[in-house]
């Protein structure tokens, strides 16, 4: 957790049953819904030093067209408290509900004192939202000593259970990092994936393939419904950004893989976005505008960490050699192609001077480290064109401006895989580490490698320490002179019951970019 350089009183989570137990029954009669209405659960986002942003929806009927509720602006109660029995309220008041943002609430709770803990609920109509809780930080420059966090992403409905967010939810963690794919668009009972048979999801999708702001909606609602990742979110303030499914597989500025006029597929972009921002606890500055949304942003803890979280789909180029995983070529070395826009790229410039922290995060969606991907018989070098090895112009770019501050630390989704390993500069030397989570879900149960037999991109890759195809997380612990993380795995997400446990730990020591095994 938080901890400042001077000493304070450690503080007790108590409530934890109350916390993490099934939403709240409506309370008494006349309450002017026939069902919960906070179905969907609560969650807190964007954590500063003086507050946070809480969500709810109202949504008693979550997989109907319009949640289950009227056409009509609905008032909602909101408190903080500093107990988990509400004893103490610190903050509170009232919001509305608007149905043109499917009856979202979002506030921003402000005049909170750094590093502590607080609750939070909602009310309407008598109905009461299960408890959250939300943990400040604290303002940078501050003296910190210690900061922990995880990172958790690709949680795609069909293929598995959310059990590994059991274990997110229980580790005391002073925020999340969510990479993207929070959905997948994909839809129905079946899982479909290139060159391999068509088998049935372990759960079913609601509806076809989400085009529409109402298929988006529905499919969000589906996902919040969700027991464990609706206990994770109530346990523990997010940052939140999005890849690609969120919209559509690969896609890339106002390129889809159908190449569909891009005035029809900006649409489609535009009703993803919206139902991204209704069902994310974001300020108001990721309110999506005409055409765009700001993803991107920074957040400093203390003197410890600087936190650049990136946005590496909305503006990139196209990708190049086809897409996907493809032998090299000419494409990838265009001086043209960008991952960023110019604008974000000048934001994290400025980021990366001299900001006087121990450490600098750059939490992003795919992968940096130019992988070969080829299998164990294959002669030719193959690269993920979505990654940033399809852009070799704008990663070498990167990686020179993280050589030149010489304590970033990369944090990655995408793969479904988790990897440890090291970025490094065209000369060869380590310019820094980048730790790739796995998948909550996407992929289904996964594989360990057979006893005696070493993968195929452990031997083809010698930048890389750590590689595992399970699902599950990363807990991040960083303090003054160690960054160091764990590889959580959980053993199966087909079916329930899946244990939980740490494959692995890597760091990082202050002054070197080296990894070694923790």
């Amino acid at each position: 957790m938080l901890t400042p350089n001077v000493t304070r009183r450690s503080l007790i989570l108590g409530g934890g049953a109350a916390l993490l137990a099934a939403p709240a029954l409506i309370r008494g009669q006349g309450t002017g819904f026939m069902r919960d209405p906070f179905a969907l659960g609560v969650a807190s986002g964007d954590p500063a030093e003086d507050g946070f942003v809480i969500w709810t929806r109202l949504a008693p009927d979550p997989l109907d067209q319009h949640g289950g509720m009227t056409m009509a602006i609905a008032k909602v109660g909101w408190e903080v408290a500093s107990d988990p029995n509400f004893r103490t309220i610190v903050a509170k008041g009232e919001a509305l509900a608007r149905p043109e943002f499917a009856h979202s609430v979002h506030v921003e709770v402000e005049g909170l004192g750094p590093m502590r803990d607080y609750w939070y609920r909602f009310t309407a109509g008598g109905a009461v939202s299960r408890i959250g809780h939300a943990r400040t930080t604290i303002a940078p420059g501050k003296p910190l000593d210690r900061l922990r966090f995880g990172t958790f992403g690709c949680q795609r409905w069909q293929d598995g259970l959310y059990t590994a967010a059991q274990g997110l939810a229980a580790a005391d963690l002073d925020f999340l990092f969510h990479y993207g794919d929070f959905i997948y668009e994909y839809g129905g009972g079946t899982i479909v994936r290139p060159g391999l048979p068509t088998t049935p999801a372990v759960r079913a999708s609601a509806g076809q393939e989400c085009y529409s702001l109402d298929d988006y909606r529905i499919r969000y609602a589906q996902e919040m419904a969700d027991p464990d990742l609706q206990a994770l979110l109530a346990a523990t303030p997010m940052y939140v950004t999005m890849d690609d499914h969120e919209v559509e597989n690969n896609w890339a500025g106002l390129i889809d893989q159908e190449n569909d006029p891009q005035e029809v597929f900006a649409f489609r972009r535009a009703c993803a976005f919206q139902a991204w921002y209704e069902h994310m606890p974001v300020r108001k500055a990721q309110f999506p505008l005409p055409g765009a949304v700001r993803v991107h942003r920074s957040r400093g803890f203390g003197d410890l960490v600087q936190a650049n979280f990136l946005d590496t789909r909305q503006f990139r180029t196209d990708q190049p050699c086809g897409d996907n995983y493809q032998p090299l070529c000419a494409g990838q070395d265009d001086p043209n192609a960008t991952m960023m826009s110019v604008d974000e790229e000048a934001w994290l410039d400025r980021n990366l001077m001299d900001h006087g922290a121990r450490w600098t995060l750059i939490g992003q969606q795919v992968m940096m480290m130019p992988i070969d991907r080829r299998q164990a018989n294959e002669p030719q070098r193959i690269e993920n064109m979505d990654s940033w090895a399809g852009y070799n112009v704008a990663r070498k770019r990167m990686i020179a401006r993280l050589a030149k501050r010489g304590d970033a630390i990369v944090v990655t989704g995408d793969e479904h895989k988790h990897y440890a390993g090291n970025l490094l500069s065209t000369d060869g030397a380590k310019a820094a580490a980048e730790f790739v989570g796995t998948s909550l879900s996407s992929g289904g149960d996964g594989s360990d490698p057979k006893p005696g037999v070493t993968p195929p991109v452990l031997t083809h890759n010698p930048e890389l320490a750590f590689y595992c195809y399970r699902r599950g997380y990363l807990v991040c612990d960083v303090t003054r002179n160690t960054w160091r993380t764990d590889f959580m795995v959980v053993d199966q997400v087909s079916k329930p019951g899946g244990a939980i446990s740490k494959r692995a730990s890597f760091a990082v020591e202050k002054g070197s970019p080296v990894l070694h095994a923790a």
